[in-house]
């Protein structure tokens, strides 16, 4: 079975990490000859780029696959993505993001790949957008699905989100949760001997929130809801873990709500840190606007702690209100402060959320589950595939 994977660029984010955890998966998989194609890999949120440097040739960069729609460039890229597939005759090409979801799927059908499939890891359109965005984005997708066998989608809001477009026909869904390497967060110690990095006390209560500092990401009401906990809540400390293009305005805005002395910027930090940068934490914070489902509640949820969350696209199938964290409107800032003031005066009760959210993940988002559902999803929809061609 030979698979190529298409991807936009390789910065440090959700959709990027499980796209390179199911390669090098797939790549211990005898059966599987896999490789990725990405784009070049540009901006303040970081690169992922260096965990291939044990597996070079899985790796190959098309210079002109960039984010930004650029006429010219777009036209280059489709011509090096035929090359790709011709040379290497992949019976699966599976896409991922928006501008490699788009292109991968065209040119792949163009080649007479026999299976296409694209993951979406998040919506590409949405409320979130203006109008006229939403509609272009919201046409694209409709276009490419006519050259896409199969959708995997992290979260079955996805699905709904896509079907309701009518994008689609819901025999080629599947949900398949977005895994990760679990014992890292289920081994996680005392809090303290996290919380000395940052110089944090005992006795501070921590708000972390794991994200790029970009839009949607919901930084802003965050800070918001901080300022209007502080008079109650006086040990009040808010840890952003993360970078972005929205470091400056977020810093300025820590500035105005005078929260300097309660709000840690961490900068970038590696994938491999983030377990220790929960550690530090009481309780996690995720106030998207946009996300397929946010890796950052399942990993808080493996690290045994609360989560306070906007109900936006998945977040409802992690946050379970009561039982793994609370759930709120988006926009809700008031809505947040009740619940973090509830996490504040109730340390038993953020114990009991961790607990029951820890043992939900352990069986839903392991890395070598979703690696192994994902093969099998492969290995059917080929199978079909072949039999269809044999009558």
């Amino acid at each position: 079975m030979r698979v190529t994977h298409v991807i936009t660029r390789l910065i440090v984010g959700g959709a990027q990490e499980n796209t390179i955890a199911t390669v090098l998966g797939l790549h211990q998989i005898p059966d599987v000859r896999v490789n990725l194609l990405s784009g070049p890999t540009t901006g303040a949120e970081g690169s992922l780029v260096s965990l291939f440097d044990n597996y070079p040739k899985l790796l190959r960069e098309v210079p002109t696959l960039v984010r930004p729609v650029d006429a010219w460039k777009d036209l280059l890229a489709c011509r090096t993505l035929m090359k790709e597939f011709l040379r290497d005759r992949p019976d699966i090409v599976h896409t991922h993001s928006g501008k490699a979801g788009i292109l991968g799927r065209l040119i792949a059908r163009r080649a007479k790949v026999p299976l296409v499939i694209h993951s979406i890891h998040g919506p590409s359109f949405g409320s979130f957008q203006g109008g006229l965005a939403n509609y272009f984005f919201k046409q694209a997708e409709s276009i490419a699905a006519r050259f896409t066998h199969h959708f995997i989608s992290v979260a079955q809001a996805m699905t709904d989100q896509y079907l309701a477009a009518k994008i689609g026909h819901a025999h080629q869904y599947t949900r398949i949760f977005s895994g990760f390497r679990l014992e890292p967060f289920l081994n996680i110690g005392a809090p303290q001997s996290y919380r000395n990095r940052w110089g944090l006390k005992p006795t501070d209560f921590v708000i972390g929130k794991v994200a790029r500092l970009s839009d949607l990401k919901g930084h802003n009401d965050l800070l918001e809801a901080a300022a209007r906990l502080l008079p109650s809540i006086p040990t009040l400390k808010i840890l952003l873990i993360g970078d972005g293009p929205l470091q400056a305005q977020l810093r300025n805005r820590v500035e105005q709500l005078r929260l300097v002395n309660h709000v840690i910027f961490s900068g970038l930090v590696r994938p491999e840190e983030i377990p220790e940068c929960l550690g530090a934490m009481d309780a996690v914070v995720h106030l998207s606007r946009r996300e397929g489902l946010p890796r950052a509640l399942s990993q808080a949820l493996a690290a045994s702690r609360p989560i306070v969350a906007y109900d936006c696209d998945g977040a409802r199938e992690v946050c379970q209100q009561d039982q793994t964290g609370h759930l709120l409107p988006p926009g809700d800032i008031n809505g947040v402060v009740r619940a973090l003031c509830q996490l504040h005066h109730n340390p038993e009760r953020r114990r009991e959320m961790g607990d029951f959210g820890r043992s939900f993940v352990s069986k839903e988002f392991s890395e070598s589950h979703m690696v192994a559902r994902i093969h099998e999803l492969y290995r059917s929809l080929l199978d079909r595939y072949r039999a269809d061609n044999q009558k």
